[in-house]
């Protein structure tokens, strides 16, 4: 007896709606390269113009900062926030709720004007004016890394709960301190967790630097806003920053893909805890 063929059903549909995305992405397409505004020659001269790539460089600089600033203040917030001490999950609790609840462009903006009501900072008999300590880059970078550290706190204080409590009372069995099950034990296990939405944020990270531009931090974009604002070339200046933006951010989805993939192989070992119980299980017999 043969057997009969599956056919699948064809869903018109669907094949109609894949018809018009291409159709109008095609018109858009030719409509931006046949425009008669955009001088598309001019667009590699400034690719890798000297005033881009410094942009370039503070780019990655801002994000790098930010992101370790972030990461570290995130954990000591994500460890307040699972803390029974009333003051330090209120204290964690409250940064959270205001650094995540105001716009980060704001916070930028404010930073760049402290010194309206901080005029300068006393030190004993010395005194600093405030515009000399925080500048736009400071004023940036701050913004930015507390901004961030909220988000950071909420992803690591995640991964922490997503690791089995019988790890942090095994580690305990074993001589562990809890500062050691932390480090040693528990935080390990949670990076398979933590890591995946790190390395979104720091994809997130490199696009909004751009939002710096509004204090003239010379960052990417700023320096692309100078150029422009001298030959009046908007529309390619733009363009030159996006490619950038593009290649940046695709270089870090990279990363982050060979991070998780280390990780994932790792994730098939067995936790420390039960290596370090099979070790003590095996000298006691020994002993025995």
């Amino acid at each position: 007896m043969n057997a009969k063929k599956i056919v699948p059903a064809k869903n018109w549909g669907q094949r109609a709606i894949a018809v018009v995305l291409i159709a109008i992405v095609a018109l858009l397409i030719y409509m931006v390269a046949t425009s008669r505004h955009i001088s598309w020659s001019t667009i590699p001269q400034y690719i890798f113009d000297e005033t881009i790539l410094d942009g370039i460089r503070l780019t990655i600089l801002f994000t790098v900062l930010s992101m370790v600033i972030s990461i570290v203040a995130g954990a000591i917030l994500a460890t307040m926030r699972l803390s029974s001490n009333p003051v330090l999950l209120g204290f964690s609790s409250l940064y959270i709720w205001f650094f995540r609840g105001t716009p980060l462009l704001v916070q930028i903006i404010f930073w760049f004007n402290i010194q309206l009501f901080i005029p300068s900072i006393d030190i004993g008999i010395f005194q600093i004016d405030t515009n000399v300590i925080v500048t736009a880059f400071v004023a940036a970078l701050l913004a930015l890394s507390l901004n961030e550290a909220a988000y950071m706190a909420e992803i690591i204080r995640g991964g922490l709960l997503a690791v089995d409590g019988g790890q942090g009372e095994a580690a305990k069995a074993l001589g562990y301190t809890p500062a050691q099950a932390m480090l040693r034990i528990i935080f390990p296990q949670a990076l398979r967790v933590i890591i995946p939405p790190i390395g979104n944020q720091t994809i997130s990270m490199l696009k909004t630097t751009s939002l710096v531009s509004v204090v003239a931090a010379q960052d990417l974009l700023t320096r692309a806003q100078n150029i422009y604002a001298r030959n009046f070339l908007i529309i390619e200046l733009l363009i030159v920053a996006s490619i950038w933006y593009l290649v940046m951010t695709t270089i870090a989805s990279c990363i982050q893909y060979a991070i998780e993939q280390r990780l994932g192989r790792s994730a098939k070992q067995p936790p420390a805890v039960w290596k370090a119980a099979l070790r003590l299980m095996r000298a006691e017999g020994r002993n025995g």
